[in-house]
């Protein structure tokens, strides 16, 4: 198994570009909490305390795990982050203005156009056409930036 340095230097390989670097800090996010939200609608017929059960809970605690077992310290963040994305989904779709899984499908299109056009500024294939577990790693690149500018290690 690679470790999180290899990975995260390995995906920094084909984003160099700022204007790819800023696409991905908007983009990646996006994708993220769109798939998130899609799966938050698959609702399980399970209910802890009161709380009902979905599909989303399920699949980010695998993802928690595959986090730790990548870094001891950055999964913190991006456990936090998946919370958020929880929270925001619940929200949503509590508001009532639009479907949270219409939302989270106009919002996974659009992301993934800016993620396409970025890579066609920088001129790099994006990473995951060369290995799938990339499409977990975005989000890691992204929180390792954000521990670097806290000061805590990877």
């Amino acid at each position: 198994m690679k470790t999180i340095q290899q990975w995260l230097s390995e995906y920094g390989e084909s984003h160099q570009d700022h204007t790819n670097k800023t696409i991905h800090w908007i983009c990646v996010p996006s994708i993220f909490f769109s798939v998130v939200g899609l799966l938050y609608c698959i609702k399980l017929p399970l209910a802890i305390s009161g709380m009902q059960l979905n599909v989303a809970i399920i699949v980010l605690a695998l993802v928690t795990i595959y986090y730790f077992a990548l870094s001891k310290t950055l999964w913190i963040g991006l456990f936090l982050f998946a919370v958020f994305c929880l929270w925001l989904c619940n929200l949503i779709e509590n508001a009532s203005f639009m479907q949270l899984w219409l939302f989270c499908v106009i919002v996974f299109v659009v992301a993934w156009i800016g993620q396409f056009y970025g890579h066609k500024i920088e001129g790099k294939k994006p990473s995951f056409f060369k290995d799938i577990q990339f499409l977990m790693i975005g989000p890691a690149w992204l929180m390792s930036f954000i521990y670097k500018k806290l000061g805590i290690g990877l």
